[in-house]
Parts: C-alpha cells; sequence; structure tokens
C-alpha cells in the first residue's frame, strides 16, 4: 500500500510519496519490501496513487531487489479496501497486505501461519502500543478470533491496547463485499462488514518492532530506532565501532570522532573540524564544511552544511543549502531545495516548505508560508483553555479562528459573546479576525453570556457559535467554548476538524473581496427573553409571589434575567451584577456561593441561585441558607418534572443510580458520555424534555439544547410553583447521596494497558461500555474513566451505603495500582 500522501509529513512529503521518506539511507518502502523477500514473498504489487512516477522509477520492475513488482494505479480515491480491490485480478491466492509507510520487523511468516491454521478470511496483525488514541483498536476473545473494532477511540472508549498495524493476511473471496463504485475502507467498513456476517476474523499480536510513520515526531524516532538497532533493517555501508554505519566513498579526516550511533550515507564529504553528534542521519553525498556541526537530525540527500552552521534535532529534506553560521533549531523541518542565508536562524517548530529562500541574517519564528507554531492538541475537555498571553496569545487566537472559519464553508455565520475583563474582548476579537480571513461573517453580540448567543445560532440559523470567558476550573485561565447547531456542544468531529487544520497550519486564505464581515445583532437578549418566557406558565409563576437572592457572579446574565422576572412577579433580590470590562477580578465561585448562603435567610428569601461566570451552571440554596448538592440538585429537577410530566430524560453514565430511583418509572432514563456534547447530543434528540449533571448544568431542550442558567432557574420557578413545600423539604425527601468519586494517578502510557486488563477481567460480567467501563454486580457498580487532558483515572463507585461505596472503590482502586505498578516495574526491569 503506497498511496498515502502524508499530510502529516510535510514539509517532507511536499513533493514525494509518503512511503519514499528515507530511512537510515533508503525509502522506508525499500525495507518493507526487503523484510517481505527475507520470508519467502517473490510477487509484489504495489499500490500507488500521490506521485506514482517517483515510486516506479525508484523499483522499477523490482529485479534489483530479486523480487517481481506490478503496479496498480489509483486514478481516483478508492479507500484502502478498495485500492486493493483495483489489483483483484492479480490476487488469486491467500495474499498478504502491508503499509509502505509503516516501518517494522515482524515475523510475517507467523502471521500467514496463525491464518491457515485459524481458516480464516482474515487475520490482522497487531500490536500493543502505549497510546492507543490516533489508530484503530481491536478487542480479540481468548483465541484470537476479533470481536470489536474502535477507529481511533477517546479515552472513555479504550477498552484495550492492541491496535491494528494494517498488515493483514486476507482470502481473495472478500474482495467480492468490496464495491467498485465509491471508496471503501478495510478497518471501518470492509472488516466491520464481514465480523457482522459471522465470517471468521482473526487478530495476530506480533512480537518485533513496529512503527507508523505518520508524523515529523514518529519520522524522527524511526530514524533514531534504526540506529540503536531496536529494529533489524538491512542498513547500508560499513558498521564501525558498534553504533556507526559509514557508506562507500565517504571522505572523512577523523572516524573516531563520529559519535555514535550515527549514520554518513555514500560519497559523504566530513570536513576537518566538523562534529557528526549522537543520533545523525547522513542522506548519500551530503557535505559538512569546517566547524559545521550536526546532532540529532535527519538530513537527506545531497545537502551542504556550510563552514560554523548548527543543526541540532532538525530534518532536512534534499538539496537544501545550509549558508555559513546559520543556525537550524530542535523540531524545525525543512523541505526540498531551501536555502537558509549566511547567519539566519530558525526557531524551534518551524517549518520551511520547499524551495524557500530564508535571507542573510534572518530570523525566522513562523513557518513559511503558514502561520507561526502552536501545540498539537488544541481542544482539553472543556473547550480551548489557557492562560492568557502564556498559553493562549493573540497570534495562537488568530490562527485557532482561522482554523475554525476553515472548517466551515466559505460564507458562514459565526456568533461571538465574551464575558467582561479586557482579556476576554482581546481574545475575542483576535477570534473574530481569524475567522474573517477565512470568509466567515461573524454576529459580535459583545458582552453577553453564552446561552443568549446559541439561542441566537438555533433561531436565526447561525451555523456556529463561541464563547470567550472564564474557565471553570481556574478563574485565571481564559476558556473558549464552542458550539454548532442547534446549541449543543462542538462535536468531537468537529473539533478534529478543527484541530487538524490548526496543527497542520493549513488555513483558507481568502481574497480582498470576501473577507468576512462583523455585524452586531439589535435586541438579540430581547428575543431570548420573549422566546422564553412563551416556553413558561407565566400566571402559575406570578401566582406563588416568588422572592428569591439571585448571585450574577459578575456575569453579563444580569442583563438578562431582569427582563424575565419582572413579567413573571419575581422579587429578586441581586448581587454581584455585571459592572463594566474594567477591575472585576476573578471571583471563585465558592465564595459567591458562601455570600449567598448568608443573604438569603437574611432577606427571608423563597430560594438562592448563583450562576457562574458564563451563566450556563446554576446552584441553588434553600430557603434555611444551606447549599443543595449539586448532584442533589439534578435529582430536585428529576423529582418535580416527574410530577407533571412524562418523557425521556438524559443523564451521564457517571450520574448517581438514584436518578432511576427518583424518576420511579414516570420518565425514560437514557445514559450518555460523561461529557458535554455527549449530554447535549442526547438531549438534542427527539422526545428529550431534560438532560442533566451532576455539575449544576442542567438543559431544557424545548427551549435549547444545552446548559443555561437563566432558563433553568425560570424552569425551576415554574416546577416550584406546582408544590406548596418548601425547598429545603423537597430536598430532605431525596435519597442520601452514596456515590464517590476518586482519581488514581496513572502515567498517560499506562491507560491503555489497565483498561484492556479490566475488560479481559469482567468480559463476562454485567458491564456498561458507554463511556469507559461501568461495572455491575450485586452490590452496586463501579466505573473507571480515563481524563481526557490529565495523567488520572477517575474512580466512581456507589453502593446503597457510603460503607458500601467505599469498599467498592477500595476493591477498584486496588485492582487498578496493581496493574499500574506491575507494568511500572516491568518497564524498570
Amino acid at each position: 500500500m503506497a498511496g498515502g500522501e502524508g499530510t502529516r509529513l510535510r514539509p517532507l512529503t511536499s513533493n514525494q510519496p509518503k512511503p519514499m521518506v528515507p530511512i537510515v539511507g533508503k525509502p522506508c518502502m525499500e525495507h518493507i519490501l526487503e523484510l517481505l523477500r527475507d520470508h519467502g514473498f517473490e510477487d509484489i504489487v504495489i499500490t500507488v496513487a500521490f506521485l506514482p512516477q517517483a515510486i516506479r522509477s525508484y523499483f522499477g520492475d523490482g529485479d534489483s531487489l530479486g523480487l517481481n513488482i506490478e503496479y496498480s494505479v489509483e486514478e481516483s480515491p478508492l479507500g484502502t479496501a478498495g485500492s486493493v480491490r483495483l489489483a483483484s485480478d492479480r490476487l488469486d491466492d491467500t495474499f498478504l497486505v502491508i503499509s509502505g509507510d509503516a516501518l517494522c520487523d515482524i515475523d510475517i511468516e507467523q502471521i500467514v501461519e496463525f491464518h491457515r491454521a485459524k481458516g480464516a478470511d482474515v487475520t490482522i496483525g497487531l500490536k500493543s502500543v502505549e497510546n492507543p488514541l490516533e489508530f484503530g483498536i481491536v478487542v480479540t476473545d481468548e483465541d484470537g478470533r476479533v470481536e470489536r473494532f474502535l477507529e481511533k477511540p477517546s479515552w472513555g472508549q479504550v477498552f484495550s491496547d492492541t491496535i491494528n498495524t494494517g498488515i493483514y493476511v486476507l482470502e481473495p473471496e472478500v474482495l467480492r463485499h468490496i464495491p467498485t463504485d465509491s471508496p471503501f475502507d478495510f478497518s471501518k467498513e470492509l472488516f466491520p462488514l464481514l465480523l457482522e456476517m459471522g465470517r471468521p476474523i482473526y487478530g495476530y499480536v506480533c512480537d518485533g518492532y513496529w512503527q507508523d510513520i505518520g508524523n515529523l515526531d514518529q519520522y524522527r524516532q524511526a530514524n533514531f530506532d534504526a540506529l540503536d538497532e531496536k529494529v533489524r533493517l538491512n542498513v547500508p555501508g560499513l558498521k564501525i565501532r558498534g553504533d556507526v554505519w559509514i557508506g562507500e566513498g565517504v571522505e572523512i579526516d577523523d572516524v573516531e570522532g563520529v559519535e555514535g550511533p550515527a549514520f554518513i550515507g555514500n560519497y559523504c564529504t566530513v570536513s576537518p573540524e566538523s562534529s557528526v553528534g549522537p543520533y545523525s542521519v547522513l542522506g548519500p553525498t551530503t557535505t559538512l564544511r569546517e566547524r559545521s556541526r550536526v546532532a540529532r537530525s535527519v538530513i537527506d540527500a545531497s545537502c551542504y552544511i556550510g563552514r560554523s552552521a548548527v543543526i541540532e534535532g532538525a530534518i532536512l529534506g534534499r538539496n537544501c543549502d545550509v549558508r555559513p553560521h546559520a543556525r537550524v533549531h530542535e523540531g524545525v523541518a525543512i523541505g526540498d531545495q531551501v536555502t537558509l542565508g549566511d547567519q539566519s536562524a530558525v526557531f524551534p517548530g518551524v517549518r520551511i516548505y520547499p524551495y524557500k529562500e530564508v535571507e542573510y541574517g534572518a530570523q525566522i519564528h513562523e513557518s513559511l508560508i503558514w502561520e507561526s507554531r502552536g501545540t498539537t492538541r488544541v481542544f482539553s475537555q472543556d473547550g480551548v483553555v489557557g492562560l492568557v498571553n502564556v498559553d493562549l496569545t493573540p497570534e495562537v487566537a488568530l490562527r485557532f479562528g482561522a482554523a475554525l472559519g476553515t472548517s466551515l464553508k466559505r460564507g458562514a455565520r459565526v456568533v461571538a459573546s465574551r464575558e467582561s475583563a479586557p482579556p476576554y474582548r482581546m481574545i475575542k476579537r483576535a477570534l473574530i479576525s481569524g475567522l474573517n480571513s477565512t470568509g466567515v461573517h461573524v454576529a459580535d453580540l459583545r458582552t453577553l453570556p453564552a446561552p443568549v448567543g446559541k439561542h441566537l445560532m438555533k433561531t436565526q440559523g447561525y451555523d456556529a457559535s463561541f464563547h470567550v470567558g472564564a474557565s471553570t476550573t481556574d478563574p485565571e485561565a481564559v476558556q473558549i467554548r464552542l458550539f454548532e447547531r442547534p446549541g449543543v456542544a462542538l462535536s468531537t468531529a468537529m473539533q478534529k476538524e478543527i484541530e487538524k487544520h490548526f496543527t497542520r497550519q493549513e488555513l483558507r486564505r481568502v481574497p480582498f473581496g470576501a473577507v468576512g464581515s462583523i455585524g452586531y445583532p439589535a435586541r438579540a437578549r430581547e428575543s431570548y427573553a420573549n422566546d422564553l418566557l412563551a416556553e413558561l406558565d407565566g400566571e402559575a409563576i406570578r401566582a406563588r409571589s416568588f422572592r428569591i437572592v439571585v448571585d450574577y457572579g459578575y456575569s453579563a446574565g444580569s442583563f438578562v434575567l431582569p427582563l424575565l422576572l419582572g413579567p413573571l412577579g419575581v422579587e429578586a433580590i441581586t448581587a454581584h451584577a455585571f459592572e463594566s470590562d474594567v477591575g472585576t477580578a476573578p471571583v471563585r465561585l465558592g465564595e459567591t456561593i458562601d455570600q449567598a448562603r448568608r443573604l438569603v435567610p437574611t432577606v427571608e428569601a423563597t430560594f438562592g441561585a448563583v450562576f457562574d461566570r458564563s451563566a450556563e451552571r446554576i446552584f441553588l440554596i434553600d430557603e434555611t441558607g444551606r447549599e443543595v448538592r449539586p448532584d442533589q440538585a439534578l435529582l430536585l429537577f428529576l423529582h418535580l418534572i416527574g410530577l407533571r410530566s412524562s418523557g425521556t430524560v438524559a443523564v451521564p453514565i457517571t450520574a448517581t443510580s438514584q436518578v432511576e430511583q427518583v424518576v420511579g418509572g414516570k420518565l425514560n432514563v437514557v445514559r450518555t458520555e460523561a461529557s458535554l456534547s455527549g449530554l447535549t447530543q442526547a438531549a438534542a434528540s427527539d422526545g428529550v424534555i431534560f438532560a442533566g449533571a451532576p455539575g449544576g448544568g442542567f438543559v431544557f431542550p424545548g427551549f435549547l439544547p444545552a446548559y443555561d442558567a437563566i432558563a433553568s432557574l425560570c424552569k425551576l420557578l415554574e416546577l416550584l410553583a406546582a408544590v406548596e413545600q418548601p425547598l429545603s423539604k423537597l430536598v430532605a425527601q431525596l435519597p442520601r447521596p452514596t456515590l464517590i468519586h476518586r482519581q488514581v494517578q496513572c502515567p498517560w502510557a499506562l491507560k491503555g494497558t489497565v483498561m484492556r486488563v479490566l475488560n479481559e477481567r469482567y468480559a463476562d460480567g454485567n458491564v456498561d461500555v458507554t463511556d469507559g467501563i461501568k461495572i455491575f454486580d450485586e452490590r452496586g457498580w463501579v466505573q473507571v474513566l480515563p481524563d481526557a487532558d490529565e495523567p488520572v483515572i477517575h474512580l466512581y463507585a456507589e453502593g446503597e451505603t457510603t460503607e458500601t461505596s467505599e469498599d467498592l472503590e477500595n476493591e477498584l482502586r486496588t485492582l487498578v495500582t496493581d496493574v499500574i505498578e506491575r507494568e511500572e516495574i516491568g518497564a524498570r526491569a
């Protein structure tokens, strides 16, 4: 399989196919072809698509390698399975499929023998890896038969650390199930289809080395692993001193001065006083002039490194000209035929695409001609979060806005809102500029709560919305939250699309006349208030004559809630309303809750409500001044809704099982992933009348399928208007909480192993794998959920009593920590 473009390897693959990138002096695919030859394969069909002539002209008919090579040209994208089916007229017996761009030394014969012994239609080569998120996971039974496929899962879906290597042994009959008129993929479509048909599909866990060369870091690591002999390759040249390879015709003054491990290709020139440091790979005919230094770098053929130039931790393409005293820093990737002028400097992480010229003395901090470098991971579990002008600078925000705009269609419309304080305004304006640069129009609500922006998006047909404000976990951090139609949190698929454009730095730029516009919608808050009033039983609320305390938490909710409380006849004593963009320092939520607790009984209020800074979450205080725990607030809403309504409610998989006890069969309960996206996507489904989570976020989809503190407060007034009991008594009637939530520190590399061990241990038990692994027994349930942002694993446990919950949690914690300790001891050994 050699049709890949290798977009994540650019600029190395800007003008050559991904399988042709060199690993210690040879194209990656040449190492794979030698592996096949060494295991008895002679007849090879190479599927080509991107720049096919580059592969054909290098390998020809395979005679120089002792192979018979034919080619199958993919004229239009057919998918992995479709491209193989294109060559089906040459596949009349059991055959092997292998990637030309994944370096390995796996014993291919063992996979074939296993395939034939099992009588399989398909055998998939599997490999255990530390981080399975970027690969397709394959779950097998004890006999190796495949039970389940997962393509690029989240941590909550990781049930194994064995991943699909892209090495398959197939019977030709399976190709009949591949359509000829559309693209078709092995792992996403063909294999699940065959599994559903009951055909014998097996997985074989391979020993040996396997490394996908999907990005620049993996490419660099594959070269270093070859130097360390972690992978068995036929490295060209003479091996001296144990870890230095010298090619034919090399001119070098002092071989002893080369620090291994290192590879110096054919006909290289290493001048006196130049330095070849450890983990250096010099392609054929490369020249190092006097006092130049190369270390931890991979340099392709025919490059010239001038006097006193320094290259450390970088990757250079073919025919690059590095002039005297130039400096190339760690993590730089430079394409073919780039010239770096005298005394120029290329700073860490910069990419320079082919055929560029850097002028004398220039200092390059940004990629040519792409934007500045950012982190590879953009989204956290709560959106995009960072310290202002540290992690989240205006430059980063600008590029993120452009990435969002590139993910939308040209001419799309986006709603923008923010909280108070100048840093939020700065970041929002940078985001708007990035969106405009891609031809996307923005409706700027300026300072208004996030729910108003989501409501405008839903009612006016906007394509997306974003809100800039304080982080829910750190008031000094800036958080960007994004939403899509009809107001739900941004889907994982859309997050990955934005992240792809952001990290690859491939952004749409429109000409002068197509730059997006900025508008300022009139009466957005009035429209929101009027639509919400239409959803409420105003007469019942007015009849109760509520007196409440509302702490706005300095949110812009104070601009909107009075438009509702007045017509509803509610007397409100308010605190911490939005003032201005000047001087409102971040306030922690706990402080505002404490102040509201003291205020409610003092003014003899019916109850109190505290908003978070974005007016999305609400926290309740009963009439006695006691805070209602967020998990009990969820049960309270469910209890009150069940008294007067029927339908479906949605809660996260991690929420207490007392949910079902409270609704008592009056409402249908749906469990979702433990994420805002999963909850709001479920809330937007037909028949769902309420969704909520134990963190103070509640959703009334009839109005808006999103967290909304203002709508939640108004709905609570409507629900309480139908009952005579005070809030404290209603809460007292709810079940006492017994749910325990703890965390265990777990290295990133062991998360997949922990989930695999638990999945194997409880394979025959009563489990729920909606998100993580939830295990039920007669005492209650426990759940294991890897954290997406931190090196921790979340443990949940719930029994009938707190003591039972503690016992369940202790048992689970012991099991998880035993797995972690055993793996860490094994790694040290």
